[in-house]
């Protein structure tokens, strides 16, 4: 079988599709313009305006007016409280579209979340999905590995290209050392937890954790490395191409020899069905490209003939930082360059060549390119002429079938070893398999999930107790009023005694005087009657006759006053006590009232929703059922301050000092639209939405802009009301992510309330079906 002429393609196609691993740095062509779009925000809070904004060196404080906008605006309580801070929203701009946030919402403290039912998801997640397809691409990987260690110069020369081209990833993990070195080594799920944590922290470096780089590592890179290592498969001297032309779908009953020929066609059915539709899959792709052979010949011929030295310097040599505008015009006109030179080399390159050459092989009374040039209906009508395709198929190479093209297993099974030595990888930069990837979302606590059930069964948690007192304090406020109650009735008493004392002694004491005047003048007869008078009054009012104490009315109300005395100074007593405890269980209540123990932000919050969006025409697309990631954002909270064990560095845009922690996050989402820095506006203390205005910082599971003063959060009710309005560039082209892994670049699928399907390989999946199938196909 003649493979020579494969040499001088597969050195172009393994070197460009090697040098496209997204993890080094590229700006696409239209990812630039003129519009400023929020990058970065960050919360500053401090006990003054001075100290917050501080905080916020290096960033845009947003303004209302001239003046910056507090968004707490003295919203933290009264006595008892924590007192007030001061809150500023400060930003960061970029004209990068693929840098920009898209969205900006918030959650409350009691709000609809549940970091459980992330975490359950995850579980289902790894068990349902990622275990199962580990355990399914460890065949792939074995002959990788077995292939390295061939006698075989074909199979050797394949693994080894491979080798040299999966250390171009590196593992963060294992410090740094390539997937080409480490898959040669059993993985840490292959040895299992036991022999695994048994060894020594330097010789589990020797073994890759292949469950959480599949789940957790750059989407694309681990696309790669999957596309890389079934390359590598098939451990047999002989092709799969060499295997299939001498097999029949009748041939593949011989596998059954003791079933009827009823049960062997179902048995075949449920062994090859799931991978003949794979292939399927691709079929239109290739018979679209053989059928425009004289096209993709000529296009390939005017390629290869470019030489693109130039342009790959310019894009090797791009630093975004410092580029000059003429710079980046070169930049972007160089990438689109290569961009079309790679797909003309790849793509057109390995369909020219494949033509000529499956024109030289036989199957059956015709040639292999007549069995590829079949209709896509013709072999949808009957799948069973692809069971011996499947069949030749390594147990590994059918387990990569998610991550290769039909192009491709052709391209690999007749490429000799003199290709894969002739390919340049060499000069190729290494890049970690979880560059640009957050791993934070993995951390257990980490991530919550909302919904709208979630949101509708929380909401009557949301607003807080407004019982400022416990039963046990009012008693005492009760006792302590009480106590005054019956101190100042006592004292009241005690004033009504001596006035109406006074006012009879005067009495008492003008009539004596009275009486003494009128004796002055009287005859000597009726001096004795004025005296007896005289003594009587006396006797009535101080209660004396011959030095005897009698009841006279002054020791009838000095004995009262006595007795009014002690009791005033009992209650008055008691009234001190009964009020300095009614106040100390008061103030303790106010204290707690005002107290909150807070529970953690989850750093992420991820979003079921239907995502709105614009096509390249401008017009509105909503799409259904998706998922959005939202990351918390960040204050000036430090280590030694209050609450940080709890909340770490993320805001709270109470100033953790509101009856709940209000958090706000931020999206950074491919599926919808920047929002323009300069279209923040704050509106305080009134309800007015700006003029072409729809939106702003929103509660999640709301578009309508949210107050950030709501009652149900704050503890002062005439605080005024704070909104934050924001508009979004709906023209900006949305462009898929070329970094993150799949599980956050956004490759989710959400089924049923809060189903969930993750993964790099699922993530591959959804990244090669647009060029797989094509409308119309099922």
């Amino acid at each position: 079988m003649k493979k020579s002429t494969f040499v001088a393609v597969l050195s172009v196609v393994m070197a460009l599709l090697i040098a496209s691993i997204p993890t080094l740095q590229v700006v696409a062509a239209d990812s630039k313009n003129n519009v400023e779009y929020i990058a970065e925000i960050k919360i500053g809070v401090g006990e003054t305006s001075d100290e917050a904004a501080k905080a916020l060196d290096g960033y845009t404080i947003l303004k209302d007016g001239n003046n910056y906008v507090d968004l707490n605006q003295k919203a933290g309580g009264g006595i008892g409280s924590k007192g007030e801070r001061v809150v500023y929203l400060g930003y960061k701009t970029t004209t990068e579209r693929t840098e920009a946030i898209t969205d900006l919402a918030v959650m409350n403290m009691k709000g609809g979340y549940s970091v459980k039912d992330y975490e359950l998801l995850m579980e289902q997640y790894m068990t349902e999905q990622i275990i199962p397809f580990v355990n399914n691409f460890l065949a792939t990987i074995k002959e990788y590995r077995e292939n390295y260690n061939s006698d075989n110069e074909e199979n050797k020369a394949r693994a080894q290209y491979v080798h040299d081209a999966l250390n171009k990833l590196t593992d963060d993990d294992c410090g740094g050392v390539g997937l080409g070195d480490l898959l040669l080594n059993e993985t840490k799920y292959e040895m299992g937890d036991a022999a695994y944590n048994a060894l020594s922290e330097t010789e589990k470096m020797k073994h890759a954790d292949i469950v959480t780089i599949i789940s957790q590592a750059n989407g694309k890179a681990t696309f790669m490395m999957e596309n890389l290592i079934t390359r590598a498969a098939d451990t047999n001297e002989e092709t799969w191409i060499d295997r299939f032309v001498g097999i029949t779908y009748e041939d593949l009953f011989a596998i059954y020899p003791d079933m009827l020929p009823s049960e062997a066609e179902a048995q075949l059915a449920k062994d090859y069905d799931n991978d003949a539709r794979e292939i399927l899959s691709m079929w239109s792709t290739l018979k679209e490209k053989l059928d425009e052979y004289e096209e993709n010949k000529e296009k390939f011929d005017e390629f290869s003939q470019k030489d693109l030295t130039s342009q790959q310097e310019i894009v090797n040599n791009y630093n975004s930082e410092t580029a000059t505008e003429d710079e980046k015009t070169a930049f972007v006109q160089a990438y689109l360059e290569l961009n079309l030179y790679s797909e003309a080399t790849t793509t057109l390159g390995s369909v020219v060549t494949l033509k000529e050459y499956l024109e030289t092989i036989s199957y059956g009374e015709e040639t292999l390119l007549d069995f590829f040039e079949q209709d896509y209906e013709t072999v949808k009508n009957d799948i069973t002429v692809l069971y011996p395709l499947v069949a030749s198929l390594t147990e590994g190479q059918r387990a990569g079938l998610l991550f290769v093209t039909l192009i491709d297993l052709v391209t690999y099974a007749v490429t000799d070893s003199e290709g894969y030595k002739d390919a340049e990888i060499d000069a190729l930069e290494q890049a970690s398999i979880y560059e640009n990837v957050d791993r934070e979302i993995y951390k257990a606590g980490g991530v919550a999930l909302t919904s709208e059930a979630l949101r509708a069964h929380s909401a009557e948690e949301a607003i807080a107790s407004d019982s400022q007192f416990s039963q046990l304090s009012r008693i005492m406020q009760y006792v302590a009023a009480g106590s005054l109650a019956l101190f100042a009735g006592t004292a009241l008493v005690r004033l009504g005694d001596m006035a109406v004392f006074n006012i009879r002694k005067a009495i008492i004491s003008n009539q004596i005087k009275n009486l003494e005047t009128a004796k002055k003048g009287a005859d000597y007869f009726k001096l004795g009657e004025y005296d007896r008078q005289i003594r009587g009054l006396k006797e009535d009012l101080y209660g004396y006759n011959d030095g005897l104490e009698k009841n006279g009315i002054a020791n009838y109300y000095e004995a009262r006053s006595a007795v009014m005395n002690k009791m005033l100074i009992g209650f008055g007593i008691a009234a001190v006590i009964l009020s300095g405890i009614a106040l100390y269980f008061s103030y303790r209540d106010l204290v707690d009232y005002y107290h909150v123990d807070y529970t953690p932000i989850p750093k992420y919050m991820v979003d079921e929703k239907d995502i709105t969006t614009y096509n390249e025409k401008g017009e509105k697309v909503v799409i259904k059922n998706q998922a959005a990631y939202y990351k918390a954002v960040g204050t000036n909270r430090a280590e030694n301050d209050e609450w940080f064990d709890i909340l770490g560095t993320s805001a709270d845009l109470n100033g953790t000092v509101g009856r709940q922690w209000i958090a706000l996050y931020a999206a950074q989402n491919e599926n919808m639209s920047p929002i323009i820095a300069t279209s923040l506006k704050a509106v305080v203390g009134k309800n007015d939405v700006p003029a072409d205005y729809t939106t702003g910082i929103h509660m999640f599971g709301s578009d309508s802009a949210f107050n950030l003063n709501d009652t149900r959060f704050v503890w002062n009710n005439e605080a005024p009301s704070v909104f934050v309005y924001f508009k979004v560039d709906a023209s900006a082209s949305s462009e898929p992510s070329t970094t993150g892994s799949s599980f956050s670049a956004g490759y989710l699928v959400l089924t049923g309330v809060i189903g969930l399907v993750i993964g790099a390989g699922l993530g591959a999946l959804v990244m090669l079906s647009s060029k797989r199938k094509k409308t119309g196909e099922a």
